[in-house]
């Protein structure tokens, strides 16, 4: 089999599963994109298996610490894995990502169940190549009635691959009801938005829906109205959702239809909205995307979430309440942290930390690959005003 000779000191030496250009001091038997390759220490000690793909910042993604191939058994046996962890946890196994890459052991692949429909991203080449074999491994385990292959992520471009949408077994399901948090929403895994629901935060939904009964809600990037509709089942006195979308806000209306719930859904863009927002909310919340994909970008990034910090912020008395996430890997639960305190000191609020969220438990966490832990978000109390 080809391989890598690794460069000590390397990211893997500490337990990382990545190899980058820079890291590797020798390449050997001519390895080519989307191959399986050994890895091997500077003292040709093995370190196991890895994809390959020159064509990627990230050279290698190693995927067993033995010798092991990418066929059928292997892919029914990860996936076999990861479907058990999930049905360990307190999540509804029919409504979850069932597999989260390099998390369950197979770097690149990701597969959101939504009861008899599968959605499927290969965002890695070696992925792409034998995405007949996951089909295969997915048919013999869930025999799900179709399968979606949601390939329109950007970061596909960065492993040499073109996007695009099409399916991998079965017929295009179309519209479709889901249930999550006892609330109905409708999603097209084929033409929706994402890849359906956001499954990392219906967790933090319910979380922020028990702070929400009697109060006046404000939740801007509403998306498909997740936390909005969440707060407004919950008791809210009034709820306000904004986004700038306008397919997005015509979803999070009709979801409040299907589940006879009053919420004042608004296409605005969120930054002017807070800045000319009239400070009547009790709870505020902040569910951006992502507003930064590489470190280049993180700075101007921060900029924009000190903004919003401090827009909500200053919308809030005494008392009032204001959750913010964010959704990228490259900005630290630090980072925001300090930042969400700077806001604070601008705006002259005192806050108290009241809970801290993260991505639901079918978005395993491994402790050596800090990329896997993208979610975090916090919520706070003002308790006085300097």
């Amino acid at each position: 089999m080809a391989g890598l000779i690794i460069a000590p000191r390397a990211r893997i030496f500490h337990g990382h599963e990545w190899v980058y250009a820079t890291e590797i001091r020798k390449t050997f038997g001519d390895p080519q994109p989307g191959d399986v390759v050994t890895l091997k220490d500077f003292r040709d000690r093995p370190l196991g298996s890895a994809i390959y793909n020159p064509q990627s910042q990230i050279v290698a993604r190693r995927f067993s610490r033995r010798r092991q191939d990418l066929d059928l058994d292997f892919f029914t046996r990860r996936i076999r894995q990861a479907i058990e962890y999930r049905e360990r946890k307190e999540i509804d196994p029919r409504l979850c990502r069932i597999v989260w890459s390099e998390s369950d052991g197979i770097p690149g692949l990701i597969i959101d169940r939504y009861g008899d429909h599968l959605s499927v991203q290969t965002l890695t080449l070696a992925m792409d190549l034998r995405k007949e074999l996951i089909r295969d491994a997915l048919v013999g385990l869930l025999n799900p009635k179709s399968i979606v292959l949601r390939n329109d992520s950007p970061s596909r471009r960065a492993e040499g691959m073109e996007t695009g949408i099409e399916m991998l077994h079965g017929e295009n399901p179309g519209s479709f009801v889901v249930r999550a948090n006892e609330l109905d929403f409708e999603v097209d895994l084929f033409d929706g938005q994402k890849t359906g629901l956001y499954l990392d935060q219906l967790q933090s939904h319910a979380e922020v829906a028990k702070l929400a009964k009697g109060k006046r809600v404000l939740d801007c990037f509403t998306n498909q109205g997740g936390f909005a509709l969440a707060c407004a089942k919950a008791g809210a006195a009034k709820v306000t959702a904004v986004d700038v979308s306008g397919t997005a806000c015509e979803a999070a209306r009709h979801n409040a239809k299907l589940n006879g719930l009053e919420i004042d859904v608004i296409e605005h863009n969120v930054f002017d909205f807070l800045k000319h927002a009239e400070p009547e909310y009790d709870l505020i919340i902040l569910d951006p995307p992502s507003f930064t994909r590489n470190k280049k970008t993180l700075m101007d990034a921060m900029r924009g979430y000190k903004e919003i910090h401090l827009r909500s912020l200053k919308l809030l008395e005494k008392g009032g309440i204001l959750s913010t996430f964010c959704c990228s890997h490259h900005a630290s639960r630090e980072l925001f942290l300090e930042n969400l305190a700077d806001a604070s000191v601008d705006a002259k609020k005192s806050l108290r930390l009241m809970q801290e969220h993260s991505q639901r438990a079918d978005h395993p966490i491994l402790i050596t690959i800090p990329e896997t832990g993208y979610l975090k978000g916090f919520t706070v109390e003002v308790i006085a005003t300097r």
